[in-house]
C-alpha cells in the first residue's frame, strides 16, 4: 500500500509539474523549451504573489519585487565603463561613462526601466548588463533612471521621476560636465519604460524651459494606451509568455490605484466613460492596424464605463499615462523614432499603431516587428536564462542607436 501511495505521489508530482512547465507556445518560437522554462518560473512567481497577497503577507507587487531584489547587482565597473549609483535632481539613477577615449563630444541615452511601473530596477542583471553594453558599444554616457514605483507611489510620480531626470540632464551644464553633445541624446525604454520615455518626449515639445532637443526616441514593445484592453494582440496573446492580459491590466490599474473597481473594469473593457469617447479615434485599431494583423477580429464600438471611476483616477485618460492619446498636432515635432515589436505580445498593437500615427504626422519611424518574439525578451540576454531571440532584438536596438544617435 506503501508503494502505492508513493507511486501516487511521485505521479501527481511530475503531473503537476508537466502541467506547470508545458505551455503550448506558437510554432515559430525558438528555444521552446527554455522558454517554457522561464514561462513557468515567471507564472509560480505569479501564483506566489496571488497567495501571499489573498493571504494579507505582502501586496502581490512587493511579491513579484522580489525577482527585482534576487537580480540585483551593485554598481561594478570594469575595463570599459566607470559605473555610479547617484542622484540627479533628487532621484536615483545609475550612471555609465564609458572609459575609451572619445575624438569630440559624446553621445548620451537617458534609459528608462521596464516592470509595469511597479517593478524592476537600473541595477537588475539583464538592465545592467543592457545599459553596459549600450554604453560600451555607443561609446556613450548612459543615464539609466530609477523611478518610485507603484503600489507606493502612483501615477504621475513615475513620470514626474524620469521627466525631471530629463530636464536635469539636457542642462548644458550638465551636458559639458559629462562631455555630452547635445545633438546626440536619446531617450529609450521598453515595456513600461517605452511608455515613460514616449511621455517625456511628447512632454519636451511643450515645455520652453528645455532648449535643448531630442535626436531619438526608442520604444522597446511599449505600453501606450489605456482605451483599448481587447485590441486584437490582447486577444491573441491573452496567456502567452511574460506578460498574460490580466497581469497587464494589474499592471495597467495599479499604476493609478490598487481599488478592484478600476481592475475589474479594466479587465472587462468597460472603464473609459461615455464623455471620454472622442478619445477612440486614437486608438480604433480597424484604421491604425495593416490587415495581416486585424486576420479575423472584428472591431465593436466600446462599451463605456461609469464616469465615477475616470473622474476619481483621471490619471488613465492623461496622454502622460498613455501617449497614444496624444493628438495629431501633438505628435508632430517628435524626434526620429525606434519603435520594436513582437508579435506575441498583448502591447504588439500599441507599438504598431504609434508608429502608423506618428508617421501620419510627418515623424520619421523605423518600424521592427518581431515575428518570432514575446514581449520581455531583450531581458533574457545573461545566463542562466539566455535566449537566442533576446541577443537578435538586443542586437538590432543598438545597430539602429549606432546608426542613428
Amino acid at each position: 500500500v506503501e508503494m502505492g501511495a508513493k507511486l501516487l505521489c511521485l505521479f501527481l508530482a511530475s503531473a503537476l509539474v508537466a502541467y506547470y512547465i508545458y505551455t503550448p507556445l506558437p510554432e515559430d518560437v525558438e528555444e521552446p523549451w527554455k522558454v517554457m522554462l522561464i514561462t513557468a518560473s515567471f507564472r509560480a512567481l505569479g501564483h506566489l504573489a496571488e497567495a501571499a497577497d489573498r493571504l494579507g503577507m505582502m501586496h502581490y507587487m512587493d511579491a513579484l519585487m522580489l525577482l527585482t531584489t534576487a537580480e540585483y547587482v551593485a554598481p561594478t565597473s570594469d575595463e570599459n565603463v566607470t559605473v555610479t549609483d547617484t542622484e540627479f535632481s533628487n532621484v536615483a539613477v545609475r550612471l555609465y561613462l564609458p572609459r575609451r577615449a572619445s575624438d569630440g563630444l559624446r553621445r548620451a541615452v537617458i534609459y528608462f526601466h521596464g516592470g509595469g511601473w511597479c517593478v524592476g530596477d537600473a541595477g537588475m542583471k539583464s538592465y545592467d548588463r543592457l545599459t553596459r553594453w549600450t554604453s560600451n558599444m555607443l561609446n556613450a554616457v548612459v543615464v539609466s533612471v530609477n523611478y518610485r514605483l507603484a503600489p507606493k507611489y502612483r501615477f504621475p510620480v513615475q513620470f514626474e521621476d524620469v521627466y525631471s531626470v530629463t530636464k536635469f540632464f539636457l542642462q548644458s551644464s550638465v551636458l559639458s560636465q559629462y562631455g555630452v553633445d547635445p545633438d546626440r541624446i536619446c531617450v529609450a525604454g521598453d515595456s513600461a519604460g517605452g511608455n515613460l520615455a514616449a511621455a517625456v518626449a511628447q512632454q519636451l515639445l511643450k515645455d520652453s524651459e528645455v532648449k535643448t532637443k531630442l535626436k531619438v526616441q526608442a520604444l522597446v514593445y511599449p505600453a501606450l494606451q489605456t482605451l483599448d484592453l481587447n485590441l486584437p494582440s490582447y486577444r491573441e496573446n491573452e496567456y502567452k509568455p511574460i506578460l498574460p492580459k490580466l497581469l497587464m491590466v494589474k499592471f495597467w490599474s495599479e499604476y493609478f490605484t490598487s481599488d478592484s473597481p478600476l481592475r475589474e473594469a479594466m479587465a472587462s473593457n468597460r472603464h473609459v466613460p461615455v464623455e471620454s469617447s472622442h478619445l477612440f479615434q486614437f486608438v480604433n485599431w480597424s484604421n491604425l492596424l495593416p490587415e495581416e494583423l486585424k486576420k479575423d477580429h472584428v472591431y465593436t464600438s466600446p462599451t463605456y464605463g461609469s464616469s465615477e471611476l475616470a473622474q476619481k483616477y483621471p490619471g488613465f485618460l492623461d496622454t502622460r499615462a498613455a501617449p497614444l492619446l496624444a493628438s495629431d498636432a501633438q505628435l508632430r515635432g517628435l524626434p526620429l523614432t525606434y519603435i520594436l515589436t513582437c508579435e506575441h505580445d498583448v502591447l504588439r498593437d500599441d507599438g504598431v499603431m504609434y508608429a502608423e500615427r506618428l508617421r501620419a504626422a510627418g515623424v520619421p519611424v523605423t518600424h521592427d516587428h518581431a515575428k518570432d518574439a514575446f514581449h520581455g525578451a531583450i531581458m533574457f540576454v545573461s545566463s542562466p536564462a539566455e535566449l537566442a531571440v533576446g541577443h537578435r532584438l538586443l542586437n538590432r536596438y543598438i545597430e539602429w542607436l549606432n546608426d542613428n544617435l
